[in-house]
């Protein structure tokens, strides 16, 4: 039988007034496109096939002509790539999923979250202080389900958490209580836009822009996400 996460700290001697536990979400929209291969990594595929070239199998020419000539049919299409670069892109659009498509990309919401200081609006994630959930992953779908409405085109991304740390109040901000702060997964699904609510504002934004929107957790974050 499953027990909450508040009957535990009771049932084990604990302290019975604990640090609160946020479950935030990292809710990530992966690669559209394939990305852009390395130069390096270009080379050496250069150099691999020129090499293998030199010791390629000779075939006979009437065999090479009958491979050939499949696919010269009526059904034959021309493929004509998308461009890589979408009108998102030339306006930097950050509220838009159709760009860096060939990047990951996470939203962040700016309004009132648990631990701000004097309650004034920050950049936050996707966030809810834990209560009476059965578990903590049941605590961070709540939480995103709250911001986009219905959790159909999401995919949580296993149980546990993928990270958490230990917020501490600074000199300057002695109103506000320590707490830890647990990070979930999850992925967009089938859908290229969310209708997000309870924020004033929102961006879809790559790992190396979340690090410039939260410069104190920078090399925190720098290490859980994957870029």
């Amino acid at each position: 039988m499953r027990r909450s996460l508040n009957s535990l700290v009771k049932a084990r001697g604990f302290c019975t007034k604990p640090d609160k536990i946020v479950a935030s979400v990292l809710f990530e929209r992966l690669p559209v496109v394939i990305p852009k291969i390395d130069p390096v990594v270009y080379a050496f595929q250069e150099f691999s096939f020129r090499w293998r070239q030199q010791y390629r199998r000779k075939y006979p020419d009437e065999l090479l002509d009958k491979s050939n000539s499949r696919g010269k049919g009526e059904y034959q299409m021309d493929y004509v790539p998308a461009p890589r670069i979408t009108e998102a892109d030339k306006n930097n659009d950050t509220k838009s999923l159709q760009r860096a498509l060939d990047r990951r990309l996470y939203l962040i919401l700016y309004g009132k979250a648990y631990g701000a200081p004097s309650g004034k609006p920050v950049w936050h994630f996707p966030e809810k202080v834990y209560q009476t959930e059965e578990t903590l992953r049941k605590c961070a779908e709540s939480a995103l389900e709250s911001v986009i409405g219905d959790l159909s085109h999401t995919y949580f991304v296993g149980n546990a958490p993928m990270g958490h740390m230990v917020m501490q109040p600074t000199e300057n901000e002695s109103d506000v209580p320590s707490f830890k702060r647990f990070f979930f997964k999850s992925q967009v699904i089938a859908t290229n836009k969310f209708k997000i609510e309870k924020c004033e504002d929102f961006v879809w934004v790559t790992k190396d822009e979340i690090l410039e929107y939260f410069p104190e957790q920078a090399e925190f974050l720098n290490k859980m996400i994957i870029s």
